[in-house]
């Protein structure tokens, strides 16, 4: 396996040369990094149609945990939600921190108990990033030393290992969005809303 050192340095690369900006070279790593993820249906992801609400964060507004909230509400209007997301990047509270605040157990989510969730009768699961890419702790080292935006700080969306055929993605940039929603296409959603607020907001305002 890669050192940090190696990590970092392949970070650092893809933004010099400008690959990081790159559609097919994000959409690249992110089946990579889904490959790598723990296996769900043999590798399908989640049988049947499922959606994802999600926010790339990096907006440094400080903002309440959108996402989360409407993922909720859109399960029970009935559709099947598998929410990814992690702890906190830069607002107040990241979909993990929530749920977790509310008293869920992120780790009782794994690649058995996710499509049971998704019956009828419950139609929300939350996949925790770190319990479905436990690879991603080694790239955590290198990009906290690093301390400069990467790929990573947008790749979060991408990566849903119950592989979602409709999503809305907030970004905190129209250039991000336009990355993400040539990503997204070459990553097989079938359909995706690509929003970026007020002030650079990662949500609709």
């Amino acid at each position: 396996s890669a050192t940090p050192a190696q990590i970092g340095a392949f970070l650092v690369a893809l933004e010099l040369t400008k690959k990081s900006s790159d559609p097919a070279i994000v959409a690249a790593v992110a089946g990579a990094l889904r490959d790598a993820a723990c296996v769900i249906n043999d590798g399908e992801g989640v049988a049947g149609e499922v959606v994802d609400i999600v926010g790339t964060g990096g907006d440094g507004l400080d903002t309440f945990n959108v996402s989360t909230a409407s993922g909720i509400v859109v399960a029970g209007a009935g559709l099947r939600v598998a929410k990814h997301g992690n702890r906190a990047s830069s607002s107040k509270s990241g979909s993990a921190d929530i749920l977790e605040a509310l008293g869920c157990k992120l780790n009782a989510v794994n690649p058995e108990t996710v499509s049971p969730m998704l019956e009828p009768s419950s139609s929300f699961a939350f996949l925790f990033a770190q319990t479905f890419h436990p690879g991603m702790k080694n790239v955590a080292a290198a990009r906290k030393e690093l301390g400069v935006r990467t790929m990573f700080n947008i790749i979060g969306p991408l990566i849903n290992p119950a592989k979602p055929s409709k999503v809305i993605v907030g970004v905190h940039s129209k250039t991000i969005g336009l990355l993400m929603a040539e990503a997204l296409k070459l990553t097989g959603v079938k359909r995706a809303w690509v929003v970026c607020g007020a002030m650079g907001l990662d949500e609709v305002s």
